[in-house]
């Protein structure tokens, strides 16, 4: 059963009111997620250790059966959370208010109602391999659009009108003619709005917009590391930790110094002499006293007509450079 999906009209209630018909777009969305993960477990539960059905043979049925169940328990979820609360004075037996957590009984108890004998067995409720068909078939039906997102909204807006018990997630508002309510959908905190984001397509209340808007992967932000870079926020972890010449960095030759990786140039130009002085200790190990090491460092710099010593950016290319300038001094005689 797939309900058409539409932009939502004045709804009239008790003493021919119009109420507003808009609800929290991103509440709706999520409890349209729960709708699929449901349908997957009664189709799993309910042909579980039955050779001649699979769960996509009884997929059209389950859906139905479903909708219908958990719309009936909605429309009437109010009236008997008041009457269950005058009558029980067990706090721990009340029906919850969280919508989504109202929902989601909902379908475990239609769940509960089509399993069969295995289905009904605690230690298959609770096992991996039941997680694993579940997650398998809604992949199955997401893949084939078997009941589409959108579909599914249509009917979460529904669930979430009747069992917002608070009017946390939509709008309680009721007027008595149309153009009251025109004025006040125009305004209405809950009324849907596109995210400006280039590339979000997301409708969400403006209400949410905020809150949205600072988790928005679409939103164009600063480098976080401060480079010159805008991207978008779904790239941003990527380019701080590949590309960003801001990244931070220790240094390649064992200093406790820690820089932009922009700044390597300048730290190695900085603090050539005591890279230096770690290079020839590691080639020549005890072949001089600190002083003789400090004096051949120097010696070495001036060797160095190219500049080569001070452009090396790693260890191995430092030692390569000190290698060959001591085998010129040597075969030139200035050592």
């Amino acid at each position: 059963m797939e309900l058409p999906v539409a932009e939502p009209g004045p709804v009239r209630s008790e003493g021919l009111l119009l109420q507003c018909p808009y609800c929290d777009s991103e509440a709706m969305h999520k409890l349209a997620q729960l709708l699929l993960p449901g349908l997957a477990a009664v189709c799993i539960d309910c042909t579980t250790g039955d050779l001649f059905r699979k769960p996509s043979v009884v997929a059209v049925d389950m859906r139905k059966e479903m909708v219908d169940y958990v719309t009936q328990r909605s429309e009437t979820f109010i009236s008997d959370s008041l009457i269950e609360s005058e009558a029980s004075q067990d706090e721990e037996k009340e029906m919850p208010e969280d919508p989504f957590e109202v929902v989601s009984i909902f379908m475990d108890d239609f769940s509960s109602t089509k399993r069969n004998i295995i289905g009904h067995v605690s230690g298959w409720l609770m096992s991996d391999n039941r997680e694993d068909k579940i997650d398998d078939f809604v992949q199955e039906m997401e893949m084939t659009r078997f009941w589409p997102l959108e579909r599914r909204e249509a009917i979460a807006e529904v669930l979430l009108k009747n069992v917002d018990l608070k009017t946390k997630y939509h709008c309680p508002e009721k007027y008595e003619n149309e153009q009251r309510l025109a004025d006040h959908r125009a305004q209405c905190s809950f009324r849907p709005v596109t995210c400006p984001n280039d590339g979000c397509r997301a409708k969400v209340s403006v209400r949410c917009m905020t809150d949205h808007d600072s988790a928005c992967l679409f939103k164009i932000l600063t480098c976080e590391q401060s480079c010159e870079k805008r991207l978008m926020r779904r790239d941003m972890d990527r380019h701080c930790v590949t590309v960003c010449p801001m990244k931070p960095m220790k240094c390649p030759f064992g200093c406790d110094s820690s820089f932009p990786e922009r700044n390597l140039e300048q730290h190695c130009s900085e603090f050539l002499q005591p890279h230096l002085l770690k290079v020839l200790k590691a080639i020549h190990k005890k072949g001089f006293t600190d002083e003789g090491f400090k004096d051949h460092a120097l010696l070495l710099e001036k060797q160095d007509i190219d500049g080569k010593l001070g452009k090396s950016r790693e260890v191995r290319s430092l030692t390569n450079v000190v290698k060959n300038l001591e085998a010129k001094m040597k075969n030139g005689g200035s050592s």
